[in-house]
């Protein structure tokens, strides 16, 4: 029967075309909501992942470091959001992810049980950072793309 895998061509070819119409720009949004959230959280007092790193990790008081790490991570959501400043959204990025790095490095002590397999949650969360960094780049890969919004 011929005509069975042409059809599942046409329709495998139209998913396919659906999910890079759509695709991009979903990622986009839910990436910029996540971290949106995620920033708002520390903001407005409530625990998170990196609340917890900033009383091992970071320099600088808690209580003056957690807010400013949400507001940072809120202005990352928020210029992802908008795909005009999704330049700027890649810089904050940019910034904020060398002490990712870092704090998986100086600080393997609380990001790892047993190094570097057994991460704690804080190193899961820092490692999950990094997983959206790269979802970030492929955002920006598009930065330049005439692509339908």
């Amino acid at each position: 029967m011929p005509g069975i895998p042409t059809r599942l061509d046409r329709f495998d070819a139209a998913i396919a075309g659906w999910m890079d119409r759509h695709g991009h720009g979903a990622h986009r949004v839910t990436l910029g909501v996540y971290f949106a959230w995620m920033g708002l959280l520390k903001v407005f007092g409530l625990k998170t992942g990196s609340s917890l790193l900033a009383h091992t990790i970071y320099f600088g008081s808690p209580d003056v470091m957690v807010p400013a790490l949400g507001w940072w991570e809120a202005a990352i959501g928020l210029t992802l959001i908008v795909r005009r400043l999704n330049r700027v959204a890649l810089l904050l990025l940019a910034i904020r992810l060398p002490g990712t790095l870092l704090a998986l490095v100086l600080r393997a002590d609380v990001c790892f049980d047993h190094v570097p397999l057994g991460p704690t949650p804080e190193g899961q969360y820092l490692i999950k950072d990094l997983m959206l960094f790269a979802a970030a780049m492929v955002i920006g890969g598009t930065v330049r793309a005439h692509r339908p919004v």
